[in-house]
């Protein structure tokens, strides 16, 4: 059995531009889809927050339109209440990677509020980069890939093929003309080779220990490749 660390966004709101907080937090089937692939094989896991809060859902990612239908948010909706680990994280602070065989980040907006300029988190991401272990981030959780820096202020993930939710789907989604920043172009800023599926469509990329998803549809097949690497 192997233990694998969920890191969750601890914010509740995401900034936009004109200093409007937007209720966000984790995209529900980007943390329910993995969680349900990866312990129906046996394995644990152990959720860590900054500060240790209790993460929140955001409240659109349980609405029909996003799930199927209306017996599709409901199974999210139940999955989410068995999902006991989120109720008791530990916080990212205090994360030893040692205790752990791989790593994975779901999305939501709220990566783009806290773990896009999280230390800790960016320690833990290049830690886990460089042990070989996998490593799992999908949607919007590269965000959090921004605040991982190697000792000579380098960014670790420069030069890797990644994925992410694109500048197409956030302006389709009504929320690129509003927002600070768009994750893509961060992304491509700190020299990374950003690789661009069909938008809503799944879509994975694989480079070394990195598997990267770029929507919430992606979040199955990356649970799938994770699976897979830990034997």
């Amino acid at each position: 059995m192997a233990k694998i660390l969920f890191v969750v966004t601890g914010a509740d709101h995401w900034t936009l531009a004109d200093g409007t907080k937007h209720p966000t937090g984790f995209w529900a089937e980007e943390a329910v889809t993995p969680y349900e692939t990866l312990t129906a094989a046996g394995h644990e896991v152990v959720v860590a927050t900054p500060g240790g809060v209790v993460p929140t859902v955001d409240r659109g990612s349980l609405a029909p339109e996003f799930n199927g239908g209306r017996e599709g948010a409901d199974r999210v909706a139940a999955a989410l209440d068995g999902f006991e680990e989120l109720r008791r994280p530990v916080a990212v602070e205090d994360v030893d990677l040692d205790a752990y065989d791989a790593v994975f980040y779901p999305g939501g907006h709220g990566p783009m509020e806290d773990l896009a300029v999280h230390e800790a988190s960016g320690r833990l991401l290049a830690d886990t980069l460089a042990s070989g272990k996998p490593l799992g981030v999908v949607c919007h959780g590269p965000a959090a890939l921004l605040a991982a820096t190697g000792p000579d202020g380098g960014h670790v993930f420069a030069g890797y093929r990644l994925t992410g939710f694109t500048n197409t789907e956030e302006t389709q989604a009504g929320l690129a003309e509003k927002a600070k920043w768009l994750l893509q172009d961060r992304l491509v800023e700190l020299g990374a080779d950003f690789q661009e599926g069909e938008p809503w469509a799944p879509f994975i990329i694989t480079d070394r220990n990195l598997i990267t998803g770029q929507n919430p549809a992606s979040s199955a097949p990356l649970a799938a490749e994770l699976l897979s690497r830990l034997g």
